[in-house]
């Protein structure tokens, strides 16, 4: 059972400097949104965070593998059963792949019913000498460029908690459904590696998964279907206001999401989201940029994760290509030195963000895959636990990022996302395929004595 939130426990952020927060220009609208959200029924519930804990514990110990997918920003106009199914039938054929590739179980979350905030790197956008707010997601105003769409809107916080809700029960019927059984992730893994460009080894790949009969989970350690919910969690009215405490522990939870994740322009140890983050009892994650220094990562370790809980914290990398093997290798050892319990997660698309001729944001199928490759080959050359991927991706056939059969002349026709760009349902499966492939190698190398770090 979980009752109203108690005031302390989840309003002490407000005396800290909270970044990355919208200019609400009606507090008395904001008050009432915030009201009825605080009446809302929860959208997930202690017991869940605390089963996604325990999955997250065996990453932290090497015993198994995540892999986290979804959206950038999701759209209100985009919540349709279609493509959330695709979407997390997409996630659940990565974990298949990945599964086998690490011969461990694999722990799946989505970046989906709650991803609907994003942080900017300007307050405003000015378009032939129009200056207007910036799009901040959905969550806050419109991504149309007019002062009324532009205008952030606190009932939109009601709004995006009424589309979370329909996506989860679209998500749980997903997972009890034959789309979610792992012969039919299998069997689109056979179909797509029949017709892709490396056929001959994808299929061989794809007889190995057979064989082994899907490693998705072993043991019944992993329950077929089972898709743990997350986003960051920027809006921290939104939070606090969805904050319950659960009468089994009297310990407050965040029923927004499984996970909540702070994001690399809201991770100062001292401002309101590391407070908040460190108030709930959820599992967390925070993402970690090529300029985090070692020390200040020790510290947001201190504050985030006091009890060195394994489960608790996740640490996700997002350096760029370029960076990747010259800034992780110090953190984690530094980190495995102190014996902290974390889990080590890449995120091989924010670092990667170029801009395309035609004026769209769009990543190269190639840094992502490299920044992958240089994560494995750091971690394992610490003696730690390469842990998951989190990927913004879709199970739709859109152009956004170039590369695995993509060109930058097909972005502008079917550029669908209204913030960064996402890996499609093909190029999500090329890049696990050919990680699995590298993966596979390494593992094969250190069986024979040959190798044990990087190619």
């Amino acid at each position: 059972m979980v009752d109203v939130p108690s005031a302390h426990a989840v309003q002490s952020w407000r005396a800290l400097p909270a970044q990355q927060q919208p200019q609400w220009p009606d507090p008395a609208a904001l008050h009432q949104a915030v009201v009825t959200l605080t009446k809302a029924l929860p959208l997930v519930f202690p017991r869940e965070c605390d089963l996604l804990k325990s999955r997250l514990a065996a990453v932290a110990r090497g015993e198994a593998f995540l892999v986290q997918g979804g959206d950038c920003a999701e759209s209100l106009d985009a919540v349709s059963a279609t493509s959330i199914s695709r979407t997390a039938g997409t996630i659940q054929q990565l974990a298949t792949v990945f599964g086998y590739a690490m011969s461990l179980p694999v722990v799946t979350i989505g970046r989906m019913a709650g991803q609907y905030a994003k942080p900017r790197s300007k307050p405003t956008e000015t378009r032939d000498g129009v200056e207007l707010p910036v799009y901040r997601g959905d969550a806050v105003n419109g991504f149309a460029f007019d002062a009324a769409s532009r205008t952030p809107d606190p009932q939109r916080l009601v709004r995006i908690y009424n589309a979370s809700t329909a996506t989860l029960n679209l998500i749980r019927a997903f997972g009890t459904g034959e789309l979610a059984a792992p012969d039919a992730a299998l069997e689109r893994i056979k179909h797509f590696a029949a017709g892709a460009p490396g056929r001959h080894a994808y299929e061989a790949l794809a007889t190995g998964i057979e064989q082994a009969g899907g490693f998705t989970g072993t043991d019944g350690w992993h329950t077929p279907g089972e898709l743990f919910m997350s986003h960051e969690g920027l809006l921290l009215d939104y939070e606090s206001a969805l904050t319950r405490v659960d009468s089994r522990t009297a310990r407050p939870y965040a029923t927004s999401g499984h996970l909540l994740w702070i994001g690399e322009r809201t991770r100062q140890p001292d401002g309101a989201h590391v407070e908040y983050f460190a108030s709930i009892s959820n599992p967390i994650a925070v993402k970690i940029g090529p300029s985090i220094a070692e020390d200040e990562l020790l510290r947001l370790i201190d504050r985030l994760d006091p009890e060195r809980e394994p489960g608790r914290l996740t640490l996700v990398a997002r350096m760029g290509a370029a960076q990747i093997r010259n800034v992780l290798p110090g953190l984690v050892k530094r980190v495995t030195a102190e014996g902290l319990p974390v889990a080590w997660v890449s995120d091989p698309m924010h670092g990667n963000t170029i801009t395309a001729p035609c004026g769209h944001k769009t990543r190269r199928f190639e840094d992502i895959l490299d920044e992958l490759t240089g994560f494995f080959e750091v971690i394992g050359g610490a003696g730690a636990h390469p842990g998951g991927v989190h990927l913004e991706l879709t199970g739709d056939d859109v152009a956004e990022c170039v590369g695995a059969g993509l060109t930058f002349d097909d972005l502008p026709a079917r550029y669908r996302s209204v913030c960064d760009p996402r890996l499609n349902r093909e190029q999500s499966l090329n890049l696990a395929f050919q990680l699995a492939d590298d993966i596979l190698k390494r593992h094969r190398l250190v069986g024979t004595g040959l190798a044990s770090g990087g190619r």
